[in-house]
């Protein structure tokens, strides 16, 4: 009996055309009466027969019910929940993420509410507290309560490593530094596919970190979150980013390298760049130099590497031009890429957007080299001995090393 009332309605539906169909029909079978009355009747009987059958009736009635009237909670709810409204999100989004945690009766009640109040374009990205079984106004209105917005910001930079995060989130949220890198101990229970730890590069057993996969972005971080729950927001940040991008596609089909090969080498630009136009120049010479054979050993030879290995020591790091010679070429250092061919073991920062962009698309050029000319930050680069030593002049010239370092 469903089936053939929701038949009716389809009809219904079809418009004109295929009432007119449905008239022939009758005309060649002796019969008379508009189709309105008879969909009513049809209807009528459907409500009486359904309401013959029993316990089962309830979700026939329902589903007539829910044809002419959009599904939605009469009071005010109860308890308390915590949704989030993300950046880009439509209404149809909105609808669907209280729909899912039971907020509103459905998607389509909140939207039609949504639309009768004139101030719902008002609706801010940000987490809010609401209640579960609301009339799908109510949410709306609580939604462009400010007081119903949860205000706990935190701003992680970009280049942040691991390290200066949990601090960052341990000063805002009171949790210990200890409970984020218990945490952050195992990347794919944070939500990293293991395929993002894959390397091409010949390097086997690649090491499993977190860093990198810490999206610099503002959070606002949910009441009584654990650290693994901050960690893993953050993950799913990098993976909604990355995925918009298509960073794994074609870091893979354009530059032929792992996606974790590219993700390091933007950890690499970010920590090296001063201003974000460079970065994708960096990544060209990071790529020149391991991939391109521009280099007779293939080894990067960055000291922002033996620098984030300090940091994870607990010691400070160093410019370049105190660098002693013992620390540079120092075997035991995992991060030493002066003496060993080829990319990190791991990213040695978190990159933002800009880094990701550029070393998914670096720009076109020769360069082996890249250098910080003068204390505002600029960069020179570099495909020769001649300018190598032309760049170690400005960078003299300009005080950015030290007298014993120039010639």
């Amino acid at each position: 009996m469903i089936d053939d009332l929701d038949l009716v309605f389809d009809e219904q539906d079809r418009g004109e055309k295929g009432r007119h169909r449905r008239s022939a029909v009758r005309k060649r079978n002796g019969r008379s009466g508009g189709g309105r009355g008879k969909t009513v009747f049809a209807l009528l009987m459907a409500l009486v027969l359904l309401g013959g059958i029993g316990g089962g009736a309830y979700v026939g009635f329902d589903r007539i019910r829910n044809y002419f009237v959009t599904p939605d909670y009469d009071g005010p709810g109860s308890g308390e929940v915590l949704v989030q409204v993300k950046k880009g999100d439509t209404l149809t989004d909105i609808g669907n993420t209280l729909y899912d945690v039971g907020v509103v009766k459905s998607t389509k009640a909140f939207i039609e509410a949504a639309d009768a109040n004139s101030r719902s374009k008002n609706i801010q990205v940000g987490s809010y507290k609401v209640r579960k079984q609301m009339k799908a106004a109510d949410v709306v209105n609580l939604l462009l309560d400010p007081k119903s917005r949860v205000v706990n910001g935190v701003t992680i930079p970009e280049g942040t490593i691991s390290l200066n995060i949990y601090a960052i989130l341990s000063k805002e949220t009171k949790i210990p530094v200890a409970d984020f890198k218990k945490a952050a101990a195992d990347p794919v229970k944070l939500g990293v596919p293991a395929f993002w730890f894959n390397r091409n590069d010949g390097k086997k057993n690649p090491t499993k970190s977190i860093e990198g996969f810490l999206y610099p972005a503002t959070y606002e971080i949910p009441p009584k979150a654990t650290a693994e729950q901050i960690l893993s927001m953050m993950v799913r940040q990098f993976l909604e980013v990355t995925d918009q991008m298509d960073f794994v596609n074609r870091v893979q089909k354009e530059r032929k390298i792992s996606p974790y090969e590219a993700l390091i080498a933007a950890s690499i630009a970010e920590a090296e760049s001063v201003h974000k136009e460079d970065l994708p120049k960096v990544s060209r010479v990071i790529y020149n130099r391991v991939y391109a054979g521009k280099i007779g050993c293939g080894c990067l030879g960055i000291d922002s590497g033996i620098n984030y290995w300090f940091r994870l020591q607990g010691k400070d790091p160093k410019d370049s031009d105190v660098l002693k010679s013992s620390e540079i070429h120092d075997l035991t250092n995992p991060y030493n890429t002066h003496d060993v061919a080829g990319l990190p073991i791991t990213p040695i920062s978190n990159p933002g957007e800009d880094a990701l962009k550029g070393a998914m698309e670096p720009t076109d050029g020769p360069w082996i080299y890249f250098m910080t000319v003068d204390k505002k930050g600029t960069m020179g680069y570099g495909s020769s001995d001649a300018d190598f030593n032309k760049l170690n002049k400005q960078m003299c010239d300009n005080g950015v090393l030290t007298k014993s370092n120039c010639k």
